[in-house]
């Protein structure tokens, strides 16, 4: 059965200004072939394959995006397993006279263990 889907987007920087090609990669760790890739975009089935090629960034292709890994086995290809990578986040944003594309993984996590440590620090330090 196929595990731990990953994407990997290229350029692998946060922020990429509007217009640049961006291109989205998914793997698995485990899976045996033949193992084929759906692209999903908010949740939408928009591709297959392995890659993804966003072409010029532009605001619609804000959102999340998920690579499902699919391959079948057994006898005929009865059994069908599926793994489905972390979100993406893709965000388009306007700063000034320029585009820019922020790209974040799980960006609400690191966000919410900030604050978690800020408020246990704020305790300890009143407690002394």
């Amino acid at each position: 059965p196929v595990a731990n889907a990953t994407i990997t987007p290229s350029p692998p920087a946060h922020q990429v200004r509007a217009g640049d090609p961006v291109t989205l990669r998914c793997s698995v760790q485990v899976g045996s072939a033949p193992v084929t890739f759906t692209w999903l975009h908010n949740g939408r089935e928009v591709a297959q394959g392995p890659v993804l090629e966003l072409g010029d960034v532009a605001v619609g292709h804000s959102g999340t995006y998920q690579c499902v890994a699919t391959n079948h086995l057994g006898q005929a290809g009865h059994r069908v397993f599926r793994a489905l990578s972390p979100e993406l986040a893709l965000e388009v944003t306007l700063q000034g006279h320029s585009d820019t594309v922020v790209a974040g993984l799980g960006g609400s996590l690191l966000f919410l263990v900030l604050l978690m440590a800020a408020i246990v620090a704020w305790h300890w330090w009143h407690r002394l």
